[in-house]
Parts: C-alpha cells; sequence; structure tokens
C-alpha cells in the first residue's frame, strides 16, 4: 500500500489515474498543496471523488516549524514550548499537550482532512531534524506528554500516529539529508527512546512511523527495512496491532537499499504496512514496483475520518477561542515573558 504525493493545489489527470490504483491508499499533502482553507478541502473533495475505494489524506500539521496548513489556521507552538510549562506545573502542561492536540487535530478534520502525523515522541537530545518538535529531553516527561497527546487527538475522532521508532530525537544526523547511525545497544534505547513509545501504545496509539535511523548493535539496516524492529519488537515485544508507516522512501538515509523500487520492497518485506511516496515524480516507479503484490487493503480503514466536523460547527465552539489563548500563552511562558 502507497501514500503519495501530489503535485499542486489540483489534481493533474495522471494523478486521478494514479488514484485509480488498487496500491494507492491515500495521499499526504504538503505545503505545496496548500493555498486556502477552501481550497485544502476541496482538494480533498476532489482526491476522494477520484478513487473507487476510501482514501487516507494526511498532512503533518505538528505546529512550529512544521505546520503544512497555516494562513487561516491557528498558530500552533511546537511541542516543546510545553516543557517550560511542564518544569512550574506538570498537571498544566498535560492539559495544554492535551489541548494542542485537540486544536490541531479539530482544524485539519474540518478541513476534509483525515490524519496528521502525530505526535513526534523522539526524545529532545539535539537532533537536527527534530529539534524543538519533540516535547523534551527526559523519557519519562516524554511519555506523559504522548499519552495526553493521543488523548486529545482521540477526542477529535482522530488517529494518532508515533513518529519517528524507535528514536530519532538522539542521533544529531537529519535522515532527510544524510544517513544516520546510532551505536547504543538495544538495552540503552528501551532505558530511553523506547520508552514514549510504550506510553503512546498504551495509549492507544493507531499507528506508528518507522525511522531511517540504522541501530547496528540491534539490527544491520535502517528500523524501517529491520524486521528485527518491526516484527519481533513493535509487533511482538511491544505487543503494537496497529498500523506501520515508513517515512518518506526519498529522504537520503532511505537510500541505502537502493532504488526506488528497491526502498518499497525493502519497506514492505520488513512488515511496513504502507510506505510515503511523498515526491509525485516517485510515483511511477513506485506503482510498477508494486505489481503482483498481495495488498492489505484493510489496513487504513480504520484511520479514515469519519467525515469532516467542518470550519462552521467548530468556530462556533466555545472551547475553540479559549484553547487558542492557553496556547498564545504557553508560548509566552516558554519565553519567559509571563509568570
Amino acid at each position: 500500500m502507497l501514500l503519495i504525493g501530489v503535485s499542486g493545489h489540483e489534481l493533474t489527470g495522471q494523478e486521478r489515474d494514479w488514484l485509480q490504483h488498487d496500491a494507492v491508499a491515500g495521499v499526504v499533502l504538503f505545503g505545496r498543496n496548500f493555498a486556502s482553507k477552501q481550497q485544502v478541502g476541496e482538494l480533498s473533495a476532489a482526491i476522494r471523488e477520484a478513487a473507487p475505494r476510501p482514501q487516507l489524506i494526511c498532512v503533518d500539521q505538528e505546529g512550529g516549524r512544521v505546520q503544512r496548513f497555516r494562513e487561516g489556521y491557528s498558530k500552533l507552538p511546537p511541542l516543546q514550548v510545553l516543557e517550560a510549562v511542564y518544569a512550574q506545573d506538570p498537571q498544566r502542561a498535560l492539559a495544554l499537550a492535551e489541548e494542542h492536540a485537540w486544536l490541531m487535530a479539530s482544524e485539519v478534520r474540518a478541513s476534509g482532512v483525515d490524519l496528521s502525523f502525530a505526535p513526534v515522541v523522539d526524545l529532545a537530545r539535539g537532533n537536527r531534524a527534530i529539534g524543538d518538535r519533540a516535547f523534551a529531553a527526559d523519557p519519562q516527561v516524554v511519555a506523559e506528554f504522548t499519552r495526553a497527546y493521543v488523548r486529545g487527538m482521540h477526542g477529535v475522532g482522530m488517529a494518532a500516529t508515533l513518529k519517528h521508532f524507535p528514536g530519532h530525537g538522539t542521533v544529531l544526523e537529519d535522515t532527510h539529508h544524510d544517513v544516520a547511525i546510532d551505536p547504543r545497544p538495544l538495552q540503552a534505547l528501551r532505558d530511553a527512546d523506547l520508552v514514549p513509545f510504550v506510553a503512546g501504545i498504551d495509549a492507544g496509539a493507531d499507528a506508528v512511523m518507522m525511522a531511517h535511523v540504522v541501530y547496528p548493535q540491534v539490527a544491520p539496516e535502517p528500523a524501517g527495512y529491520s524486521p528485527r524492529w518491526i516484527n519481533e519488537i513493535l509487533r511482538s515485544e511491544l505487543g503494537f496491532r496497529g498500523v506501520v508507516f515508513s517515512d518518506d522512501i526519498s529522504m537520503a538515509a532511505a537510500h541505502s537499499a537502493g532504488g526506488i523500487g528497491a526502498r518499497i520492497d525493502a519497506h514492505l518485506d520488513a512488515g511496513c504496512d504502507v510506505v510515503l511516496v511523498c515526491h509525485p515524480e516517485a510515483v511511477e516507479e513506485s506503482l510498477a514496483t508494486i505489481e503482483g503484490r498481495r495488498l492489505n487493503t484493510a489496513a487504513l480503514l480504520g484511520l479514515i475520518g469519519r467525515g469532516a466536523l467542518g470550519w462552521d460547527g467548530l468556530l462556533a465552539d466555545a472551547r475553540y477561542d479559549a484553547v487558542q489563548g492557553s496556547l498564545t500563552a504557553a508560548r509566552e511562558l516558554s519565553k519567559g515573558n509571563i509568570a
């Protein structure tokens, strides 16, 4: 199963043809696909109309620098602003995390989009790609935030995706551009980076996104290509029964498997349910690669929303303005501007 990227604000004829393919499970939207709330709603509707089966429409709407929909949407703070609140008032910080999730998921669903890939549960330990996208450095604190964030997303009817398994926050390299190798043994990862994932799974998280990081003391290949990580540790040891997503196959750290076809085969053979093909120029070869594979067409049905909540209903909700104000205050607190 593939989640594909499309090129612009409207579907092209070729993209409509792609959506007819049995292997296409849905679409991942990016900033290049956004012009306005109305346009995103129209694009989402067009994607569903073009496909003969239900489609999962996704986005990365984390907040901070990773927020694809901006004009007309709440300016969501990065997750790490909540760490400063936690230092003064843990319960307030956890309530804010749940409100952040509620607000993010409410706006995304009002746009006709099913899923934001959230939350990031990597540790805030210096990774160039993660940075302030992570809640905190302490695994136990991140675990508490993870439970709250999953609860907030579920409160709006949105599935939660824990990323990037088994933990991308401690290595320095950004896998978009570089190979990343984490030399620690498995027990060190169990004691630190895996702690928030265990908490999220216990909280009922619906999906996990794999990291392109290599952990050579555990397995020789990147985690998304690793049966050891996916089947033995995530599935068997941690008991995860949800959907396993790859990260984008166009990222530099994914190239170790070979060309596009080899990357897709490596992810699926290792146990990923869905492979992300975020760049449209990679879609044709990806579809050719998947021919003849047995497809788990039911894998994503539980992640697809029950229809858009609609902006009118959300804007009329008294909680909407209140949560926006709470998160603005949290951002200021993180800067030391208020007590």
